[in-house]
C-alpha cells in the first residue's frame, strides 16, 4: 500500500468513526457486537476504497456497509442476545444531560427502521435527501418513519415522565 492511499484511508477512519460506530451501536445495541461491526465495514473499506469517487459517496457508502454488517449480526448463526445492553452502553456513552441519556436508550428501543432514520437525522445531523441516498429507500419513507418514530419516542418519554 502507498503512503498517499494509506493517508487516505486513515483520514477517512479518523472523519467517519465516530459515525460508523454510533449507527453500529444503535442497531446492535450491544458495544462488542458494535467493535465487531466497525472493524468489518473498515476493512472493507480498505479492500474497496479505490472504487469510491467522493466524500458523500464514501460516507455514503460507509453507512450502508454498517447497515448491511449490522444486519448481518442478527442473522448469522452464533447470535444470542447474552448480556443486558443498557448496563454496557452507560459505560461506553457519555452524556450532558439525564434527559440526553434517556432519550437516547429510547431511540435504542425503538424498531430498527426508526431508530435507524431518528439516529442518522438527530445524532448525525444528516437531512432527508442524505439518509435516503444512503438507505436508498424513498425520501417519503424517510419522512414517515421520522414522523411515526418521533410519535412513538414521544409516547415512550411521556410514560416515563409520568413514573418519576
Amino acid at each position: 500500500m502507498e503512503m498517499d492511499s494509506s493517508r487516505q484511508i486513515q483520514d477517512i477512519v479518523n472523519t467517519y468513526s465516530d459515525m460508523v460506530y454510533k449507527l453500529a451501536l444503535a442497531r446492535t445495541k450491544n458495544k462488542y457486537d458494535a467493535d465487531d461491526v466497525f472493524q468489518e465495514v473498515f476493512i472493507r473499506y480498505m479492500k474497496h476504497y479505490e472504487t469510491l469517487k467522493t466524500s458523500d459517496h464514501t460516507k455514503n457508502w460507509l453507512i450502508r456497509v454498517t447497515i448491511n454488517c449490522s444486519h448481518n449480526v442478527f442473522t448469522s448463526s452464533w447470535y444470542k442476545k447474552t448480556v443486558n445492553f443498557e448496563e454496557n452502553l452507560h459505560e461506553e456513552l457519555s452524556f450532558s444531560s439525564q434527559e440526553n441519556e434517556t432519550v437516547y436508550f429510547s431511540v435504542l428501543k425503538l424498531a430498527k427502521k426508526y431508530r435507524t432514520v431518528i439516529h442518522l437525522f438527530y445524532y448525525e445531523d444528516m437531512s432527508i435527501e442524505e439518509i435516503s441516498k444512503a438507505l436508498e429507500i424513498k425520501e417519503g419513507t424517510i419522512k414517515s418513519q421520522l414522523h411515526r418514530g418521533r410519535n412513538l419516542l414521544k409516547d415512550m418519554l411521556e410514560g416515563e415522565k409520568e413514573y418519576v
